[in-house]
């Protein structure tokens, strides 16, 4: 939101104060607390009105600087809020005439105290400041009120982040607003907005507020970001790096690490799809097509309608179509497969639960009393109050029964429409902060409910998310179309999730809308198989291959294999993941920070942090991509390539640019069938360009997550000295390029490296 007309002049009807000096610092136990009047203090009388912002800088965690701005705080504090992680950090708070700080780990903030400027350090080193008409209270002559701040930006610094959005990655020039919306991924909308972002120069910025927050990002100071919330406090926490790695361990170390999904979430999923017909039979047509040409399936998704028309949510499978559910799902688990159902948290009125539910006081209500209600998606649908423990309750039984029936994984769609107007929620939480906070609610919901009735394996496939909403995984990227131009949008959403804290993200692959030409299925196949989660979903047509032509057939069998076979390896970096909070697809900004050539890349990303990955966006194979420094090697070639250097290259439709990073031993298992079997049993561990003096790693994990054993690789010439530790348990290795295979049984081993 803008409040000046250029450099000098303010929008017509806007007043805008901002502080002029720290006139009074003081310690206040681990809290540095200043209060800046908004016009210089000469005499005593300039003390007489306001107004007078309170400035409070803690630090909840080493390295994270807290910054509050208040004007008014008298008024109750308006929930919901995000749940912050960690208590007070130790500080350095000196309090002196001239400056003021506070210091926390390696980041320190000083307040200049006349005139006002406050700027944090890194090391010593400079980061941001807020300086000149940067931090303010504004008031509008229609009475709203807003607090905001202007963060500098460095000359070539970049921003990233602010949840899953499709415009352009590098988010300079951008007006941000979260505010979660069902917009598709074509537009400046966003279903997951996370008011949190990443800066090239190694920090991060998160406004600690669930309500509508708006960034201008370099544009209306075209040289800051200002973000600005309304009411009459702000809050936000400045993360200190220095690499864009560390700043999303720290910032997601505060707002929760992803719970880490199960070993068969990771296979391929196949949907009914949205609005085809389907039954039982059809299913099994599915399934056996896909048994009979041999690709491997992991779960099976029904969508809406398998429950009755006008009556979601009942939770009721539609007996007209499914009428011996129970069966079926037994049948379903006889052959391997686990079952995603679709839930939305709406109560459509014809459902048999709408009255239930309105009577017991589980639905959101009118400011006038009455049950809200609307007719966009489902006729007469009221929204479940999930600020009501007994409606969450009620909610979850539902959830908990059909985990029992038989039902593994729920994929949470919607949360995003939620009216903030005129509205009560149970807990009296604020309409406008429930608006994006909601879906938190919900997924929580849900995933509790499956992880009490399958410990350690409950699995979304969520729509909508906030700040924190990382912790219930999985998440995919919303309605796409079947175009090229839209894969790529999904792939730019997804990294600007990753680079917003979430560690699983997926789409539909083929897009959603439509039905996808041959070429664009075989290469949306390659770009859904090497990213943390595949599923096959589509609105109004199937996406079973055999459906689109042969072709598709042996691309989707050979990159699932593909898969599969790195499941160690990808199974690794998703304990990374859960662990450390970093994402599995990674920008490739996050992992070369100090690689020009990487600061805007978003047409590939390390899967992990060894693979380099670049979907092919053409019919024709051809793409280009980018070889940072060092001999990389082609997975599926064996070629190697010397970096850095960009490479233009065509490939057919069994072939993308797949490289494994310098110094590497890869894990995998190359004949695996299901991607939960032990990948401690005989696993492949190949080294790859390892240079002397050198070592490489790999850790095999247990499904639980726990650690198996690990095998560390040591150059010394041509010599190789394999030590393993953990469990002693025999594996195979090799080195790229040679294809001899040595069966090494645990303990220590040396081998020689031909010339």
């Amino acid at each position: 939101m803008k409040f000046t007309d250029g450099n000098w002049l303010i929008l017509p009807g806007v007043k805008v104060a901002h502080p002029a000096e720290a006139y009074d610092a003081r310690r206040d136990g681990d809290t540095l607390e200043l209060f800046a009047p908004t016009r210089p203090i000469r005499h005593r009388g300039d003390t007489l009105e306001g107004p007078l912002l309170t400035v409070r800088l803690s630090s909840p965690l080493p390295g994270v600087i807290r910054v509050r701005v208040s004007h008014f705080e008298g008024g109750a504090e308006p929930g919901p809020a995000f749940h912050v992680c960690g208590e007070n950090a130790p500080v350095d708070i000196h309090v002196g005439d001239a400056l003021a700080s506070l210091t926390s780990g390696p980041l320190r903030a000083e307040v200049t105290r006349f005139p006002w400027s406050l700027r944090f350090l890194h090391g010593g080193e400079p980061l941001t400041r807020s300086a000149g008409r940067g931090m303010g209270y504004v008031r509008r002559d229609d009475g709203q009120t807003f607090v905001h701040e202007g963060l500098t930006l460095d000359v070539g610094e970049l921003v990233y982040g602010l949840g899953e959005r499709f415009t352009a990655f590098v988010k300079n020039g951008q007006t941000v607003d979260i505010w979660n919306r069902d917009g598709g991924t074509g537009s400046d909308q966003a279903y997951k907005n996370v008011p949190f972002y990443l800066s090239s120069k190694g920090y991060g910025v998160f406004v600690n507020d669930p309500g509508a927050v708006s960034f201008e990002v370099a544009t209306e100071r075209v040289s800051r970001v200002q973000f600005s919330v309304p009411g009459e406090a702000l809050e936000y926490l400045v993360i200190a790096g220095p690499t864009p790695s560390e700043v999303l361990e720290r910032y997601t170390r505060l707002t929760g690490r992803p719970a880490l999904p199960p070993l068969w979430s990771f296979g391929l999923w196949l949907s009914t799809s949205f609005t085809t017909d389907y039954d039982e039979a059809t299913v099994t047509s599915f399934l056996d097509g896909m048994r009979e040409r041999e690709l491997p399936l992991s779960v099976f998704h029904f969508d809406c309608f398998w429950m009755k028309a006008f009556q979601w949510c009942d939770f009721q499978w539609d007996p007209a179509v499914f009428p011996d559910p129970d069966g079926m799902l037994a049948r379903l688990h006889e052959r391997g497969l686990r079952v995603s159902v679709w839930i939305n948290p709406y109560i459509a009125q014809k459902s048999p639960l709408f009255a239930e539910a309105a009577n017991e006081g589980y639905l959101l209500r009118r400011e006038g009393g009455g049950v809200w209600q609307g007719d966009l998606w489902q006729p007469g649908m009221g929204i479940v109050d999930f600020t009501n423990p007994a409606a969450s309750e009620w909610f979850a039984g539902h959830i908990r029964r059909l985990a029992r029936q038989g039902v593994d994984a729920i994929k949470t769609d919607f949360g995003e429409r939620i009216p903030h107007e005129g509205v009560v929620w149970h807990d009296g939480s604020d309409p406008g902060r429930m608006h994006n906070y909601y879906p938190q609610r919900y997924n929580e919901v849900v995933f509790r409910a499956l992880d009490a009735e399958r410990p350690g394996e409950a699995t979304l496939f969520a729509r909508s998310a906030t700040a924190g909403g990382q912790q219930f995984p999985v998440h995919w990227g919303g309605d796409c179309d079947s175009t090229f131009e839209s894969m790529a949008e999904s792939l730019r959403g997804g990294l600007s999730l990753g680079l917003s804290g979430f560690g699983f993200w997926s789409h539909d692959i083929g897009g959603f809308e439509g039905a996808p030409p041959p070429a664009l299925y075989k290469r949306w196949v390659a770009f859904g198989l090497l990213s943390s989660h595949s599923r096959l979903h589509a609105s109004t047509t199937y996406r079973v291959p055999w459906l689109i032509d042969e072709e598709s057939v042996d691309v989707l069998r050979h990159f699932t294999r593909l898969k599969l076979s790195l499941m160690p390896y990808l199974w690794a970096q998703a304990v990374t993941a859960h662990r450390r909070g970093l994402p599995m697809m990674r920008a490739m900004v996050l992992a070369f920070p100090d690689d020009p050539a990487c600061v805007a890349l978003d047409l590939q990303y390390l899967l992990g942090d060894a693979l380099l990955v670049a979907p092919v966006f053409r019919e024709d194979g051809r793409v280009q991509v980018y070889i940072p420094a060092g001999a990389w090697t082609a997975l599926l070639t064996g070629e190697v390539v010397q970096g850095p250097q960009w490479r233009s290259e065509t490939h057919g439709v069994l072939g993308l640019p797949l490289y494994v990073r310098p110094g590497t031993l890869l894990a995998t298992q190359p004949d695996a069938k299901t991607p939960d079997g032990d990948h401690g049993d005989h696993p492949l561990l190949t080294l790859y360009g390892l240079e002397d003096g050198q070592a490489a790693t790999a850790t095999i994990f247990r499904p639980d997550g726990t650690e198996d054993f690990t095998v560390r690789v040591q150059r010394d010439g041509g010599a190789l000295q394999l030590t393993q530790t953990g469990r002693a348990r025999p594996y195979r290795f090799r080195v790229a390029g040679d294809q001899d295979e040595h069966l090494v049984s645990g303990g220590e081993a040396n081998l020689t490296l031909r010339s």
